[in-house]
């Protein structure tokens, strides 16, 4: 139950309809996190266009880092659904539920090699530590892990994208979908 008024897809109609329409046919269901955006029928065009680019364009980090971080930053902002989203999609690309429960506990335990125990120590840091990271400078260590600029920059903007959604699930109360986060398209 959120806590703000959510237009449920059996109610919906005009554009809002023809955009929840669009996420069953491009993504095999409509999330919750769509929904709180109901009252807004734009934001949700706008904010997949940016998760499918941040998540999806090319880019060096894998897809899987790009998971990882987004599991990392949900963590330490106590967002339990994108935390279970974001669990279930790394899972398919680490074939662990065990090692991806271990990175939601301690993520050192759970990362393999330098870089991506090196992405998850920023995007820890950043999550929780935002006004300090001018004085804190990761970007020397994520070069010596082999990331370049664009790495760097595309790094930064997941996990800013996270602490965006995640402050959005939590501040309107949204809760997980019946299914726990699961057979979504990822």
């Amino acid at each position: 139950m959120s806590r703000i008024r959510v237009v449920d897809y059996e109610k919906a109609d005009g554009r809002l309809k023809e955009i929840y329409d669009d996420l069953l046919r491009k993504r095999g269901k409509l999330a919750n996190v769509h929904a709180i955006q109901s009252l807004r029928p734009e934001t949700i065009v706008h904010h997949m266009d940016l998760y499918m680019e941040i998540m999806y364009s090319k880019s060096e980090l894998k897809r899987e880092e790009r998971e990882m971080l987004a599991v990392v930053c949900s963590v330490y902002n106590q967002c339990h659904y994108c935390q279970m989203h974001h669990s279930e999609a790394l899972n398919r690309y680490w074939k662990s539920a065990g090692r991806v429960e271990t990175l939601r506990e301690e993520y050192e335990q759970a990362v393999d090699g330098e870089r991506q125990l090196a992405l998850c120590q920023f995007a820890h840091h950043l999550t929780m530590n935002p006004g300090y990271t001018e004085k804190i400078d990761f970007t020397e260590r994520l070069r010596k892990v082999g990331l370049s600029d664009e790495g760097i920059l595309d790094a930064t903007l997941i996990i800013a994208y996270f602490n965006f959604v995640n402050r959005i699930v939590l501040s309107l109360g949204l809760s997980l979908e019946e299914d726990g986060g699961k057979n979504y398209k990822y």
